[in-house]
């Protein structure tokens, strides 16, 4: 990529310059090195795509849906075949190890791969002689020009918690990556390229916060998917829905696992080490609080601080790595800052992962693996987003309390017990208020098949991503009752 020009927007089926007079340097996490510019699109190139997608809509929601699947298969294969250099764009951009960006990749081919089953899942129903001689359907149709607004952590996969599915049911679609990692995006649209879309059905608009206030206030963009931090999703939510559009918000999280003193102990250390540490923590899905309870306080504890002193952290690119850097020097700072908050309220420091000196990159953005212990559960620390290599200890005597103290917090994205009792583990399913839930899970996230769940403030909307329900998000029914003569010989 070049460190001079500006990365180009993809609009009408053309590469183009953005209209922008302010630009951002895409840097490497691990190195601190620009990899691009990028550009911050105004306004105007924001019309400039709805005006290209709105155009496209005509056409395209008239393609019968198995003629629309055909590209995604194209752009399946297009992705497999170059599945390892988007996975190192993405290590390159974001941060995470190269088999973490695999990982990411794979997620995001599984939801083509269901899209492409659009033709029975967006199918409606009908009902005969609803009344005497009248007939009843719903039918599905889509909504138009619709968007994303993409986080930095995942730049390959969470789009296509979105896109594929839009696409297959016939809207037309916008893509506005974060300004972060612009990169990735950059080389799956060259793959839509190949794959011979339309113009105007997929376009790429780069930019920050100009660019996100014309999406969310173009007339016509129906619908918007985001996934950020809580804050932002309120906002993006309200601003959207007050301008009469569908929204569906993934926010913020605070993801809790439970062990109880039963689980089997190795299992569960190394699963949690992956699930707070693994990506540096920067994953709406990654633990945030370990709650251990009863005599499983000791063993976890002496465990999981062994595991993460021993945790590899350097480049993502560079073998046996096992944790890349957060994503920017200040993300660092504001995370050191929230560990030094822990302690202030009371916490202790068992692992002190800040200021680390990893060696040939020592410009990188790097936090070791980090866990505060004795944690105050009414303090900042125990409700606050870190998205950072740090995890919380806290030490209940009963499940019964656990359970408690995960309804109690203000989100509910995913929450995670530990153990080999069914009964201890239907309980938790039954009673925990969360939207994803795992059982001797780490990160329980769902596969394609399945809805990415949030509850309370972890999720604004009605239906999420994926699946059946990005299905219904993207489509709107449609009920007709109709009525014909009984009698064809009055007709002719």
């Amino acid at each position: 990529m070049s460190t001079t020009n500006s990365l180009p927007n993809y609009i009408n089926g053309q590469w183009c310059t953005s209209s922008a007079t302010e630009h951002l340097d895409v840097i490497n996490p691990a190195t601190a090195e620009v990899l691009a510019r990028v550009p911050l699109s105004t306004a105007a190139d924001v019309d400039q795509a709805v005006q290209a997608a709105a155009e496209a809509f005509v056409n395209w929601r008239r393609t019968p849906p198995t003629e629309r699947v055909q590209y995604l298969f194209k752009l399946k294969n297009l992705m497999e075949e170059n599945f390892e250099d988007l996975a190192c764009t993405i290590t390159l951009e974001c941060g995470k190890t190269l088999a973490e960006s695999k990982g990411e990749m794979r997620r995001a081919i599984e939801n083509v791969e269901v899209a492409c089953g659009i033709p029975v899942m967006m199918q409606g129903t009908n009902l005969e002689d609803v009344a005497r001689g009248i007939d009843e359907m719903m039918i599905r149709q889509p909504l138009g020009v619709a968007a994303v607004i993409g986080p930095f952590n995942f730049p390959g996969m969470i789009p296509f918690w979105f896109l594929p599915y839009a696409l297959a049911c016939g809207n037309t679609y916008i893509v506005k990556p974060s300004e972060k990692v612009p990169l990735t995006m950059q080389k799956i649209f060259r793959l839509f390229e190949k794959a011979g879309l339309p113009k105007g059905v997929v376009n790429l608009v780069n930019g920050a916060k100009e660019a996100v206030d014309a999406i969310l206030d173009h007339s016509k963009i129906r619908a918007i998917s985001f996934v950020g931090s809580t804050p932002i999703a309120k906002y993006i939510y309200s601003r959207a829905a007050a301008n009469g559009k569908r929204v569906q918000c993934q926010g913020g999280a605070k993801n809790p696992l439970i062990v109880l003193p039963d689980a089997d102990m190795d299992m569960t250390t190394r699963i949690a080490a992956d699930s707070a540490f693994g990506c540096a923590g920067q994953r709406c899905l990654a633990a945030s609080i370990a709650v251990t309870v009863g005599k499983a306080r000791k063993t976890f504890t002496d465990a999981i601080a062994e595991a993460a002193k021993k945790r590899v952290v350097g480049h993502g690119l560079d073998q046996n790595v096992e944790m890349g850097p957060v994503i920017t020097a200040q993300s660092k700072a504001r995370i050191e800052e929230l560990v030094q908050k822990g302690v202030d309220e009371g916490a202790s420091v068992l692992v002190d992962g800040r200021s680390p000196k990893i060696s040939g990159y020592e410009k990188g953005h790097f936090i070791r693996p980090t866990i505060l212990e004795n944690i105050n559960p009414t303090g900042e620390i125990a409700s606050t987003e870190i998205f950072g290599p740090v995890l919380s200890l806290i030490h209940l005597e009963t499940i019964e309390q656990a359970i408690a103290l995960v309804n109690s917090g203000q989100y509910g994205n995913m929450a995670c017990l530990f153990t080999t009792s069914g009964a201890a583990a239907r309980k938790f399913r039954y009673e925990a208020e969360a939207g994803n839930i795992g059982i001797n899970i780490g990160v329980a996230a769902p596969m394609a098949f399945f809805p990415f769940s949030g509850w309370k403030e972890s999720f604004f909307g009605d239906l999420h991503g994926q699946s059946h329900h990005a299905v219904e998000f993207f489509t709107q029914t449609k009920v007709v009752v109709e009525r014909w003569p009984s009698d064809w010989s009055r007709q002719f």
